[in-house]
């Protein structure tokens, strides 16, 4: 290893030199888009998504049409299956049970379980929720990584050797490994961050066990604390959040190239590192660690008042404020404008829990931005659509009352949305669409080749 930082080290000059021609050799100028009618990011002039598909498996709106043709921004609403989202949240409450399992089962499947099917399904999760022989200590182990997607990713591409049958696309056995990855994935995640704990922050190792009669999201909490204690209320908001991250329409980054992926006829394990390695990245699931983080900075330089905030807002979209990056983050969405029907869930769970752990006032500087970012934004940049609080906003706020480490935000994002990736992966098998290939017009001016003595 320090042969090879040795090598790294020796280039590192030349490899920063030629980055600046690779930059010089690769700027298209952005006035060739419009001229080839390229859609940017699969997307209109409006930032409407390109229609690629189609999919039963869940649905996005923002907005309706008036009788002369015009769009009218509306409420936010997520159905999965065809069940609005807050319906299916409010059955499961209302009978103080658990759903993120009832929720895979109807992203899976394409309907409701009854009490029978659904104790059937809990009952396999449960079976299922067990990694091979000595995976934690020859896998997991043997290379800490300060990233747990990466740990993640790199489990799942080596679950595969462990697969007597991997390379079998049928409906059948890709559901076996779907439902394995679903059952697994807490595992991988907890115990990735554990060990990265113990080598890079000097913790103790600590490697719980899964309990079969726990949720999904009891057991999340089991793993990842100590002493394995967690309140109901905690597991409860963990498991809404679970319910709200496993599924957002076939558009989003990680579920496309999951369907891209598959439709060359690969492996499910493959397929499913793909789609990690595009939740991993900051502008997908990776958002709700910056608001995390913009929230500490906004707490320890600005009153909790109106004015203040809202001066704080203008530095950050004047980038003279945290990261300088020109953004807010938690607010605006690619499809919401008037609200996020899951960030709207998330508030009022988000107030409870806050109130339970006396976090008032931290729940009161994500109100007075959740309010007034979007009278700033609409201010100071031209908008062609509203904005408003999104999913990553509340999500980080529960996730930092809850312990959770940053480092696990977007693993448990992992966790939940595995589900709706299996459903999409099932989906597009079953539909046997040609392979995904979308074009690229060619703006290169032509050369000629020059020989080697004459360049």
């Amino acid at each position: 290893m320090q042969q090879f930082e040795r090598v790294v080290s020796h280039y590192a000059n030349w490899m920063q030199k030629m980055s600046e021609v690779c930059v010089e050799n690769n700027n298209i100028d952005p006035a060739l888009y419009e001229i080839h009618d390229v859609k940017r990011g699969l997307r209109d002039i409006n930032g409407n998504g390109v229609v690629t598909g189609l999919t039963e498996i869940s649905e996005i709106n923002s907005h309706t049409v008036d009788e002369n043709g015009n769009r009218v921004e509306c409420a936010g609403e997520l159905y999965y299956r065809g069940i609005p989202i807050q319906d299916l949240i409010n059955g499961f409450i209302a009978e103080k049970r658990f759903g993120f399992e009832e929720t895979a089962y109807l992203l899976l499947f394409g309907k409701l379980p009854d009490r029978h099917q659904l104790e059937y399904f809990f009952k396999m999760l449960a079976d299922y929720r067990r990694l091979p022989d000595s995976f934690v200590r020859d896998i997991i182990m043997k290379a800490p990584s300060t990233d747990m997607m990466n740990v993640i990713a790199r489990s799942v591409l080596t679950l595969y050797s462990y697969d007597k049958n991997p390379d079998d696309i049928s409906i059948a056995n890709v559901l076996r490994q779907s439902i394995q990855l679903i059952a697994q994935f807490p595992l991988l995640a907890d115990y990735g961050y554990q060990v990265y704990a113990h080598y890079h922050s000097d913790s103790s190792l600590i490697i719980h066990k899964p309990k079969p009669e726990l949720s999904t999201a009891e057991n999340i909490l089991r793993l990842m604390r100590p002493n394995k204690k967690y309140t109901e209320l905690e597991a409860r908001i963990l498991d809404i959040c679970l319910v709200l991250h496993a599924e957002h329409g076939g558009g989003n980054n990680s579920t496309f190239t999951n369907r891209v992926v598959t439709s060359s006829g690969t492996d499910t394990y493959s397929t499913v590192a793909a789609s990690l390695g595009s939740l991993k990245g900051p502008r997908h699931g990776g958002a709700n660690i910056k608001v995390a983080k913009m929230f500490e900075d906004l707490k320890e330089t600005t009153p909790c008042t109106d004015s203040a905030i809202r001066n704080y807002i203008v530095r950050l979209l004047d980038k003279k404020a945290f990261d300088r990056s020109g953004l807010v983050y938690g607010i605006g969405h690619a499809v919401y404008s008037l609200s996020d029907p899951r960030a709207d869930i998330l508030a009022q769970y988000a107030r409870k829990l806050a109130i339970a752990k006396g976090l008032e006032d931290d729940f009161a500087y994500y109100e007075k931005v959740a309010r007034i970012a979007p009278e700033v934004i609409g201010e100071k940049r031209k908008m062609y659509k509203g904005v408003s609080a999104n999913v990553d906003f509340y999500s980080g706020l529960i996730y930092t009352m809850l312990k959770i480490p940053t480092e696990l935000y977007t693993p448990i994002f992992s966790v939940a949305r595995i589900a709706g990736w299996s459903a999409h992966r099932i989906e597009e098998l079953t539909n046997k669409g040609k392979i995904i290939r979308p074009a690229y017009d060619a703006v290169a001016p032509r050369q000629a080749y020059k020989p080697l003595n004459k360049r």
